[in-house]
């Protein structure tokens, strides 16, 4: 981080204002965790812990992040990607009482989160764009005789995102875009009663939101980007408490606000960095609002192969006393590595890897003379690989 910024204070000295203008806006007593939120919309973004999402804008995948973005495209471009989330929960015992079994095994499975965006430049100032992702999600699956059973056994939670937009080019140096969020999202949950009968739920609803952004080319080298994601209100309902579900059977995704930037440092060396602002404290059980902080940095080798990798830090917005077995998240540390391949002039490859340290879970769930209390031995992998298509 010191090394990146000393090199862009010597070659841009707007940067360190740029910068400085982040962690001013961005108020620094906030807490966060992405929870029931998916970031890994792409995998171009993935090789740099996806730092700089609001201001790369390299493919139409920024519909998602920042549809201002899509004024930088090719005239028409398609991208398909997919990325796959794997969470590993292992829960260690520390005295629970009223329920016997094992400690349930590795209760993260892999997630598929398939995206695909197209972009549509209808003449030189507007362009259209339509993105299709999985936003929210989460899949925890204990074995059948675990101590915990009666809490919880197995949850999942899927979402399918349709994302209309459009974007406007005001100047060279201005764009703004808009985008509607059409988001079906489906809980199931299977738990056990105090015979050890499987029961089961589910249940699923579709809610409206919209997302914007801005991007600002301060010069060749250097973009500012600013996106904004709306809350998204579901009515579901869940027998077994669920993260962010009230007592009405309301689920309230979070909003958000992200401040990225891009710079071209030298002829080979591109950084990134990022500060997004989760307003938490909205959804049931949280309890704080967030932040998210990423750096990343790509090196291209010559005109086909590029190299990319970034760190993140994401501060939990769980409460200790409202973690449960359904989600057993905390603070994480990203480490991301990653890559781009230029088939020719219209098409590329990417590809990525991110390695998610996850601090220990405790936890301490209470009910009906039941008493779960231990920790978790916690990490995630994802992977992913994007095409994309100029035509």
């Amino acid at each position: 981080m010191n090394f990146h910024m000393k090199i862009c204070f010597m070659k841009t000295p707007s940067f360190a204002l740029t910068l400085a203008s982040v962690f001013i806006f961005v108020p620094a007593s906030v807490a966060l965790a992405d929870g029931l939120r998916s970031l890994e919309q792409n995998a171009s973004g993935l090789g740099v812990a996806y730092a700089g999402s609001a201001a790369v804008a390299d493919n139409a995948s920024t519909v998602f992040y920042n549809p201002a973005g899509l004024t930088r495209l090719p005239e028409h471009q398609v991208s398909l990607g997919i990325t796959g989330v794997r969470h590993n929960y292992a829960f260690d015992d520390n005295g629970s009482f009223g329920a016997s079994g094992g400690d349930g095994g590795n209760a993260g499975r892999w997630r598929a989160l398939p995206n695909a965006y197209l972009s549509w430049a209808v003449n030189p100032q507007w362009v259209v764009g339509l993105g299709i992702s999985s936003p929210h999600g989460l899949h925890t699956d204990y074995d059948d005789d675990w101590r915990g059973r009666q809490f919880m056994v197995e949850a999942r939670l899927r979402s399918w995102n349709f994302n209309p937009s459009v974007a406007y080019k005001f100047s060279d140096k201005v764009s703004l875009g808009l985008g509607l969020n059409y988001e079906k999202l489906k809980l199931e949950t299977n738990w056990a009663d105090g015979a050890s009968n499987t029961l089961s739920r589910s249940d699923s609803d579709t809610a409206w939101g919209w997302n914007a952004g801005a991007l600002f080319t301060l010069s060749p080298a250097m973009r500012v980007g600013v996106a904004y994601r709306s809350s998204l209100a579901f009515d579901l309902n869940a027998a077994q408490p669920f993260p962010g579900i009230n007592r009405r059977g309301e689920l309230k995704t979070p909003s958000s606000l992200t401040l990225s930037v891009w710079q071209q440092v030298s002829g080979q060396w591109e950084a990134m960095g990022d500060l997004s602002y989760l307003r938490w404290k909205d959804v049931n059980g949280y309890g704080h609002d967030g932040w998210r902080f990423a750096w990343g940095a790509a090196y291209a080798y010559n005109e086909r192969w590029k190299s990319k990798f970034g760190i993140a830090y994401e501060h939990g917005a769980i409460r200790d006393r409202n973690r449960s077995a359904v989600l057993p998240d905390n603070h994480r540390l990203w480490f991301s590595l990653g890559g781009q391949y230029r088939i020719g002039k219209a098409a590329a490859l990417d590809f990525g890897y991110a390695y998610q340290w996850v601090k220990t879970p405790d936890i301490d769930q209470r009910g009906s003379g039941l008493r779960l209390t231990g920790d978790y031995d916690a990490n995630s992998h994802v992977l992913g690989v994007q095409y994309t298509q100029d035509f």
